[in-house]
């Protein structure tokens, strides 16, 4: 065990090499580091911006910390070169040096004028000090610090603007596309959703372009539970909104596009269905005009005509497309497709409605008449009970106006008269009972 002193144990000649030679190792690659941070883009873009907000108060502070960084890599080095002219005085260093070279290498030898530390407040807290003492290794994890601190300001400013500025001009590019055609088919600001969102997006755009150039930081998220310098990614939070909206927009005039192409087949197709559903309706007003003459005894609905606001609605799309309003026409057309559908539909159940007491009446008809064939191949068409029932039921169903109550009555007696001399039971419309499998359609 050697002399001991405020630095512990006076070191020995290797040790002492040993410690200059690790030493010397770490000046390299702190130069090193100190160089790359130097001339990394990020560091030359952040000298020569004009910075707001966040960034520029960190970037201020990073510039402190990278002065300091410098004056407190020329002190180290200069503590590293009298360590090792000492060493070299004599190849067997004597007792005296090896205990100069030991509160050196280990002691708070070194000292940073408070002058060329740039006036730096104190890194543990207070005002800034004349002056800083410190040992070598205490000197290193103090630049390891103000590196990692310094690098990550840097690396992150960098990867924002490597990041957003582009992609904000190409989205840009794209948005000035999507305006142009968009005023080709008349989506305008003020005449039309989309135009307004174009020019929301427009504005948000630009807006966030300026904050992200002048302020790179506030557009940062770093990595939860990384210490590593840069450790995070750009916020592209309003710029992947932004574009959401523009791809809405872009379909939406796509929609107004194909509108444009195939508009007239669509009005063509939506006169034809509304001339469709007014035949319709006029061939219901005949019939129910034929049924309240050929009929007694019913309630037939009335037909109502056709709309009027439908036929109005298509002559202002036929105007649309004239003048070339697609994105007016688009949504109109939409409607009503839907709403002539629907009156052809109205119409046809209107017509049935009308016409059902007729058809009752041919049904009737054609179960006395199916009824008449069978007796006649059975044998028993002269049969004169049968006769008389037949005649009456027929005048009934043939003469105008009938009584389908009075006239189905008259079919089903003909029917249980013709079972009787069958030896069968008719089946009676809407209730239970035995069918007859010999009659029509059997």
């Amino acid at each position: 065990m050697g002399d001991t002193g405020p630095t512990g144990p006076v070191m020995d000649r290797d040790e002492v090499d040993r410690a200059l030679a690790r030493l010397g190792a770490e000046h390299e690659a702190i130069e090193t580091s100190l160089l790359a941070l130097q001339d990394h883009a990020g560091r030359r873009l952040l000298e020569g911006a004009d910075l707001t907000g966040v960034t520029a108060e960190r970037w201020k502070a990073a510039e402190a910390s990278i002065t300091l960084l410098w004056a407190y890599f020329d002190a180290y080095a200069g503590a590293l070169r009298t360590a090792r002219e000492i060493r070299s005085r004599r190849r067997w260093s004597s007792r005296e040096d090896l205990a100069e070279l030991t509160e050196l290498l280990r002691g708070e030898a070194v000292t940073v004028s408070g002058a060329a530390a740039g006036g730096a407040p104190d890194p543990r807290g207070g005002p800034g000090r004349l002056s800083e003492r410190y040992s070598l290794a205490a000197l290193v994890d103090r630049m390891n610090q103000l590196y990692a601190t310094s690098l990550d300001m840097v690396v992150a400013a960098d990867a924002v603007w490597s990041a957003l500025p582009a992609r904000i001009d190409l989205l840009a590019a794209e948005l000035q596309r999507t305006r142009r055609l968009a005023h080709s088919v008349g989506v305008r600001p003020g005449e039309h959703p989309a135009g307004d969102d174009l020019e929301r997006i427009t504005r948000t755009l630009t807006k966030l372009r300026e904050r992200v150039v002048s302020d790179p930081l506030a557009h940062w998220l770093p990595a939860e539970g990384s210490s590593a310098p840069g450790g995070g990614r750009p916020d592209t939070t309003v710029y992947d909104r932004e574009a959401r909206a523009l791809e809405d927009v872009r379909r939406e005039i796509d929609a107004v596009l194909a509108v444009r192409q195939d508009a007239e087949q669509r009005i063509v197709r939506l006169r034809d269905v509304l001339s469709r559903a007014d035949r319709t309706l006029a061939e219901a007003r005949t019939a129910r005009g034929e049924v309240l003459a050929k009929i007694a005894a019913t309630e037939v609905p009335v037909v109502s005509g056709p709309p009027t606001a439908l036929q109005e609605q298509l002559a202002a799309a036929a105007e649309y497309r004239r003048h070339a309003q697609w994105h007016r026409l688009s949504p109109l057309l939409e409607s009503l497709e839907e709403k002539a559908e629907d009156e052809l539909l109205r119409a046809r159940e209107s017509l049935t409605a009308v016409t059902a007491p007729l058809a009752v009446r041919a049904e009737l008809r054609g179960r006395l008449d199916a009824y008449k064939a069978k007796v006649a191949r059975l044998g028993h068409a002269e049969d004169p009970e049968l006769v008389e029932k037949y005649e009456k039921a027929r005048r009934m169903l043939w003469s105008a106006p009938c009584d389908l109550r009075v006239a189905e009555q008259a079919v089903l007696r003909y029917q249980h008269a013709a079972a009787d001399l069958l030896g069968s039971a008719p089946r009676v419309p809407g209730q239970g009972g035995p069918v007859d499998r010999t009659g029509p359609g059997a």
